[in-house]
């Protein structure tokens, strides 16, 4: 029985990676093309088709973009305008006061809004929500004008105080729709009705920045695959790993910044809870970066805010993923100083490695990998190229590597890869060692295009205590758009001593945000298996500037009580730092309410393989170099291999999405859902 077709699609900077499910059925597939860099719906479109044939098969479309992430990266976005309280128009560009570098007294930076963009109007509201001036609609509208004729796409208002009382922006917006010519008018106190000026200022001009280019890329894409015959539902991956309807994304296009690696992480914490491991740090190995996340008893960390580039900060919930320039496609070179380095500048998709022969010839991870006999040259992953350029890629690394250090080809390239996972075990040990994680308590989620290749290294290098593979380690981030619940995230700042607080009114405030979410998700037309509304208080002591994030359960129609709200902080605050203040007052900052609609889980046994034996996986002997020598490494097609399956290193797992290196001190073995769990034999 066939029925309509679930795809998740993940654009990356190398490679666009599709996972295909058949609800009916419950079979999948994977695909996997080279990304169009600059034209991304085409590479979209082809691996849809190349998955799918006719784009009517398809029900649902889940994508992962970084259309919003490259623009803010590359300062790429619209032509966005700032109208704000007059003497703080500027708030962009002070920020905190901090510098590019930390300990140096140089640095520059420009907002995404030029000054001549950021104009003011009269009007103020004091931090206890009283309207001290009112504001003029008719300033407000001459503003817009002044704004439209210098070219402006994309409107911010960003008043002072505007999350204690949203009066003025709400005049302010209503002045705004009578002349401004698109939907293009972000209001800082729907944005983020949060205390802090700069952080709710940047998050509103980053959207009205993001809006234009990232409205126009989704606008394109409904209408190709519409053209196609594609007659369902597209929803786009948040940063915070849910998803949302295509409407919302053009709305908050702020919210998908970093939605790919956020998906993969989704995905991990799925597999890994599933396998039985529910402590793991993820290690997307992608054509340009490694992405790390630490997972912890199942759950996914989320932080409140994130700076996707210097000065550049979203205050929005995002899973906490660090990136280093550490892919495939990074680039090695050997610095002033003789010191090699690897990355962050990368090849990316074109003109790629050297082995690519597309014009590049600066050696790569992934040449280096090539000539080390670790990736099969006739088989490579992405299906663009019939087959790798071993030599050329031999010979760029002698020449940029080798020859500056004094090595031969093969010691350059193993050095190549050395640095690149100690720099990738560096990134592992800031989000476990650095928070107070044993990491023998973790194992390592490798997954993209490349994770397979340096599992066993980052294992021995960090001392985890084993890598669990999923089943398509180079489609892992699809496949966490695949199973993505629906999320829709509000905050809401209070700021009152908890024993000031009406909780009457908190109740109310929770039920009605609570009740907006599920109008947001009655109206995405998804159906979900169940749904959940998730609260938690920003809360400090009296005197101090940061808070944590007090999680505390919450029904419809149950009231919460002080009693209650007190006893989340406190054993959220003995959780963060030992031990409580006793007789000081406590404050709550802010109310933040996360509605989740869920959506069907995939069964993970499917991806299992269902027949096959070790014998019939094998696929001859290469030779392979690890540990300073050549050896025999017998090569496997890892899909073939049947559950509880033990393969004993030096080995190849090779499959259609990556290609696994298992090395002479290590185990491999195939669980029940198709992992593959890779032990080291004498730690």
């Amino acid at each position: 029985m066939t029925g309509k077709l679930i795809v998740g699609v993940d654009v990356g900077g190398t490679f666009t990676d599709l996972f295909f499910l058949d609800e009916a059925s419950g079979s999948s597939w994977i695909g996997k093309v080279p990304s169009t860099r600059g034209r991304e719906a085409e590479g979209f479109l082809n691996g849809v088709r190349d998955g799918a044939g006719e784009l009517s098969r398809l029900g649902t479309v889940v994508h992962g973009t970084t259309v919003g992430t490259n623009a803010l990266l590359e300062r790429k976005g619209g032509k966005a305008g700032v109208i704000a309280t007059e003497g703080f128009r500027d708030v962009l560009e002070m920020r905190r006061r901090d510098r590019p570098q930390t300990w140096g007294l140089w640095g520059q930076f420009e907002p995404v809004v030029p000054r001549e963009r950021r104009l003011e109007v009269r009007e103020r509201t004091l931090a206890d929500g009283t309207v001290h001036t009112a504001l003029d609609a008719d300033e407000v509208i001459a503003r817009a004008r002044d704004l439209l004729a210098l070219g402006t796409e994309a409107v911010a208002v960003t008043f002072i105080n505007a999350y204690a009382n949203a009066e003025n922006e709400r005049v302010a917006a209503k002045a705004l729709k009578s002349v401004w010519p698109n939907a293009y008018i972000n209001i800082s106190s729907e944005m983020l009705p949060e205390i802090r000026e700069f952080e709710r200022s940047s998050t509103t001009a980053l959207n009205a920045y993001l809006q234009p280019v990232v409205a126009d890329y989704l606008n394109r894409l409904e209408a190709d695959l519409a053209a196609q015959g594609f007659d369902g539902q597209v929803l786009i991956v948040q940063s915070n790993g849910g998803v949302m309807t295509v409407e919302m994304a053009k709305a908050r296009p702020v919210r998908t910044a970093l939605s790919g690696p956020a998906a993969g992480v989704i995905a991990a914490a799925h597999i890994a809870t599933s396998a039985g491991f529910p402590n793991v740090v993820t290690g997307d190995v992608g054509g340009t970066s490694f992405d790390v996340s630490l997972i912890a008893d199942g759950q996914t960390a989320l932080a409140a805010q994130t700076a996707i580039d210097f000065g550049l900060v979203v205050r929005t919930p995002m899973i906490e993923i660090t990136t280093i320039g550490a892919g495939g496609g990074s680039i090695a070179s050997v610095d002033r100083g003789g010191i090699l380095q690897v990355g962050p500048e990368s090849a990316g998709a074109v003109p790629g490695p050297v082995c690519y022969r597309q014009g590049n010839e600066r050696p790569t991870l992934t040449d280096a990998n090539v000539v080390l006999g670790r990736i099969n040259a006739e088989r490579p992953i992405g299906g663009a190229l019939t087959r790798l350029d071993t030599e050329a890629a031999r010979q760029a690394i002698a020449r940029h590597i080798g020859d500056p250090l004094g090595l031969d080809a093969i010691a350059a390239a193993e050095a190549i890869v050395r640095v690149a996972n100690s720099r990738m075990a560096g990134a592992i040990r800031l989000v476990s060692i650095e928070r107070g994680h044993n990491p023998r308590d973790f194992a390592l989620m490798p997954f993209g295009g490349g994770g397979g290749l340096h599992a066993g290294a980052l294992v021995r290098e960090v001392g985890l205590k084993a890598a669990l593979i999923p089943p398509y380690p180079g489609v892992t981030s699809a496949l966490g758009c695949v199973i993505a619940d629906m999320r829709h995230d509000f905050v809401q700042t209070v700021n009152r001593a908890l024993a000031e607080i009406d909780i009457a009114d908190l109740n109310a405030e929770i039920s009605r945000v609570a009740e907006e979410g599920a109008r947001l998700l009655d109206r995405s037309g998804v159906a979900f298996v169940s749904r959940d509304t998730l609260v938690t208080f920003d809360m400090l002591y009296l005197g101090q500037t940061h808070t944590v994030a007090a999680p505390i359960a919450w029904q419809a129609g149950r009231m919460l009580d002080v009693g209650a709200i007190r006893e989340a902080f406190e054993r959220r605050y003995r959780e963060v730092y030992g031990r409580l203040l006793e007789d000081i007052p406590i404050r709550m900052l802010n109310v933040h309410v996360a509605v989740v609609g869920c959506r069907p889980k995939l069964d993970l046994a499917a991806l299992a393989p269902s027949d096959g034996s070790i014998a019939g996986a094998a696929q001859g002997v290469r030779r392979v170099y690890v540990d300073g020598a050549w050896q025999d490494a017998t090569i496997y097609a890892r899909r073939e291999l049947p559950v509880g399956a033990t393969i004993q290193g030096p080995a190849i797992l090779e499959q259609q999405d990556t290609t696994v290196l298992v090395e002479p001190d290590f185990q491999a073995r195939v669980d029940s859902l198709g992992n593959i769990i890779l032990e080291r034999q004498h730690p």
